[in-house]
């Protein structure tokens, strides 16, 4: 028999047809089961994918002006660290301490919106049937005084929040969303895991693109050993996986970059700059989550808005934010992103709708580029694929 032949093709019918089928789906099983098993490592994992391909790109993209490959990696490792360290230590201190001070301000907040949510019932009492929250907390002797001297035991706003969220139980929305503002203001206990895998994929990133070829080359190796029915099954799989979840991260972050910087000029317009840091760094971490993201940044702006400068300019904010989601989304997501990466905006949210309750936060990051490559490549016959790649060019022209 020869080396080369897989074993299962000297096996009679029909168990060769029968093995050949099932080696596959055996194949995929294991390494499920291998990244269930690492999933306390699937921050590192990640962080290293994400830094070796930005790293990787670089260093190709460089390499028609440097020859030399290491110093290509060396240069493209030390500026990639350094616009790291510099942006931290331009941001991190102002975003931590106006992150604490809208977190401590947070009740305050939730008063004022109640205060217009007030006011608005008393123009238009239809609101109060729309929102029966607002009714229940008002007391009997309420009406009789202006908004600002009412004394409310609810907060009407922290009920629809809780109510959003599902927070525990109706009637203390204010405590619940203050314990839950208070988690998150003490996650100082996760802060050395999470620094720990920054900083371990950023040193195995450099080395894997420092030594990417021969590591390449060491995993082609294994088709002429025996397990080269395992690269057979999914190493064509996994290079395809790899490439749109690259591209959808990389086109993500530059879309990323853009509505921060439009937004801090926004922000700058509104007299909102002592919030600048902290608003901006929301709205940069909220772009990588389609769609619902520009609903998550919305409201620490529009709250910071309302109790700057009042109702008209969170009105003001909203049209902004308005503004901003409309030019990432008939500009730079058709640019950017390109035909192939263009999914309905229902099927987005249906796709994030299931994967964060199935996954959580790592189904939001990571739903929408699973769905497309699903989709658009592992479904998809090969000659159908190339067709499509052919086709899809003329359509970015002609749009």
């Amino acid at each position: 028999m020869d080396h080369k032949t897989p074993f299962f093709r000297t096996l009679p019918q029909p168990w060769q047809s029968i093995v050949e089928h099932a080696a596959p789906v055996v194949v995929w099983g294991l390494i499920f089961s291998l990244i269930y098993l690492l999933r306390s490592f699937f921050l590192l994992i990640f962080l290293t994918f994400v830094f070796s391909y930005i790293q990787a790109r670089s260093v190709n993209r460089l390499e028609s002006r440097i020859k030399n490959r290491p110093v290509r990696v060396v240069l493209v490792a030390l500026l990639f660290l350094s616009t790291l360290i510099a942006t931290g230590i331009f941001f991190g201190p102002k975003v931590k301490q106006q992150a604490d001070l809208f977190i401590n301000q947070f009740g305050t907040y939730l008063n004022r919106v109640d205060q217009e949510l007030y006011r608005l019932e008393q123009r238009y009492p239809l609101l109060g049937e729309i929102l029966p929250e607002i009714q229940h907390t008002k007391e009997p002797q309420d009406d009789y005084l202006p908004p600002e001297g009412k004394k409310h035991k609810y907060s009407p706003t922290a009920s629809l929040l809780q109510e959003f969220l599902g927070l525990g139980e109706a009637g203390s929305g204010v405590q619940n969303i203050n314990q839950a503002l208070g988690t998150l203001g003490n996650i100082g206990a996760q802060v050395a895991s999470v620094t720990s895998a920054f900083l371990l994929s950023l040193l195995f990133s450099f080395l894997i693109v420092l030594d990417l070829d021969n590591l390449m080359a060491s995993v082609r190796a294994l088709q002429t050993t025996k397990l080269r029915f395992i690269y057979r099954s999914v190493a064509g799989n996994i290079e395809e996986f790899s490439q749109v979840l690259g591209k959808a991260l990389e086109a993500q972050l530059i879309i990323a970059i853009i509505n921060a910087l439009l937004t801090a000029i926004g922000i700058s317009l509104l007299g909102l700059g002592q919030h600048l840091a902290f608003l901006t760094v929301i709205v940069f971490f909220c772009s990588f989550f389609p769609v619902i993201g520009v609903f998550i940044s919305s409201v620490p702006i529009c709250l910071v808005a309302l109790q700057a400068s009042g109702l008209q300019t969170m009105l003001l904010a909203i049209v902004l934010i308005t503004v901003i989601h409309l030019i990432e989304g008939y500009i730079l997501n058709p640019r950017i992103y390109g035909s192939y990466m263009r999914i309905n905006s229902v099927i987005i949210l249906i796709i994030l709708t299931i994967g964060g309750k199935l996954f959580g936060f790592w189904g939001l990051i990571l739903g929408v580029p699973i769905c497309t490559y699903i989709f658009g490549h592992a479904i998809r016959y090969k000659e159908m694929k190339g067709e499509q790649e052919t086709v899809e060019p003329q359509s970015i022209t002609t749009t």
